[in-house]
């Protein structure tokens, strides 16, 4: 066992907080405040190449393993910023690799590598559905030539941001299917095409995290539109869904360490009691425990993104990582919180705006008690819950 970075990985980390330092926690409590997509920051990062990591070399981009675009995005978040304005351009890339047609992969992929083209709108969820996708009811209907998509989707983040959509869609009632998994279809829909097919409303929330709910009605698309097979969508899904953890994963590891790094300091130079207050062992000791967490959730990352780049099955080792790095994330958060005190909420600090985004991920993408729903069922054995 080898629990080393290569010396690219270490580079790669470096050279991503290097980029980093030119966007500052002012940056980004301007952007919360004004809520304001980070432009800048995501231009920055694509003009660097960091955003094309999982692009083979022959689409123009760096042909990166996910283990290296996993340190990319824990390098973004370890340095105060929010890798999760750009992340999805990453995972979505997984369904495209791997299951559309050389066509798409050539239409688009280049464009992305290059910033011309942007695919950062993922839309699964809806409404009534939430995380049960098997009965996601937005419907593709089949005509000559293509189909008619009718539907709605709910926390779709970065759609206005998107030139490119990801849409899940059943092209076959989930009554009349032999299997639950079957009948979902992918499709790659250009957004200014679709024209007034696609609604965006934005849905204000806690954080800057730009998302939609997604009206879709009467949009028109061809069948070159569809990515691979037809019904066959929700397995096409999991190849992003598995990347999407362990990115995710990344994120919430390069959170957490923000956190030991800021709290840790202040306990060490925060003198009451005419004694630093990291002396106290009820300061010291929750900051102790979350870098001890940290470091065990990052050996299940690492182990999920090597099978993953081995192109074998890594599904319990995502979803376990993505447990493990999102609770030792909020546990370092809350430390972080309880070390600041009062200044803790206050905006120059960045405690809180990072402590709400943390947060985030231990429900998003998918909400940890569906991880362990999935663990005891499949990895377990045990009765499934639901």
């Amino acid at each position: 066992m080898d629990f080393s970075y290569t010396d690219t990985q270490r580079e790669i980390r470096d050279a991503v907080a290097a980029l980093c330092t030119r966007f500052d926690d002012a940056y980004w409590r301007d952007c919360e405040v004004e809520k304001n997509y980070p432009h800048a920051f995501v231009d920055a990062v694509t003009e660097a190449g960091w955003l094309s990591a999982l692009i083979p070399e022959a689409y123009g981009g760096s042909g990166l393993s996910l283990l290296d675009a996993c340190v990319i995005l824990e390098a973004i978040n370890h340095s105060g910023g929010n890798g999760a304005a750009c992340h999805a351009q990453m995972y979505t890339m997984a369904s495209v690799l791997e299951h559309g047609s050389e066509a798409q992969k050539r239409a688009i992929l280049p464009r992305i590598a290059s910033g011309d083209l942007r695919l950062q709108a993922f839309g699964v969820t809806e409404p009534d559905a939430g995380s049960n996708t098997l009965r996601i009811k937005t419907f593709a209907r089949k005509v000559n030539g293509g189909y008619v998509i009718d539907g709605q989707k709910i926390w779709t983040s970065r759609y206005r941001q998107s030139d490119m959509y990801l849409l899940l869609a059943r092209t076959t009632p989930y009554e009349e299917v032999k299997r639950k998994t079957d009948g979902l279809s992918l499709f790659l829909i250009d957004i200014a095409k679709a024209g007034k097919s696609l609604q965006a409303r934005t849905i204000d929330t806690m954080l800057n995290h730009h998302t939609n709910e997604v009206f879709i009605e009467n949009l028109e698309v061809g069948d070159d539109a569809r990515i691979g097979e037809e019904g066959k969508g929700f397995s096409y899904l999991l190849s992003s869904l598995n990347a999407e953890r362990l990115l995710v994963s990344s994120e919430c590891l390069g959170d957490g360490r923000w956190f030991v790094d800021r709290a840790r300091r202040y306990a060490s130079e925060r003198i009451v009691f005419d004694k630093p207050i990291g002396a106290n062992q009820g300061v010291a000791f929750p900051i102790a425990k979350s870098h001890a967490a940290l470091c065990a959730a990052e050996l299940m990352r690492n182990k999920a993104a090597t099978l993953f780049d081995a192109g074998k099955p890594c599904g319990g080792e995502a979803n376990m990582a993505k447990y493990l790095c999102s609770e030792a994330s909020w546990e370092a958060a809350e430390a972080a919180m309880t070390t600041f005190g009062g200044y803790g909420f206050a905006t120059e600090y960045g405690i809180e705006r990072k402590w709400k985004e943390t947060r985030l991920f231990r429900t998003a993408p998918i909400s940890n008690n569906l991880v362990l729903a999935f663990i005891a069922q499949h990895l377990l054995e045990m009765p499934r819950s639901y």
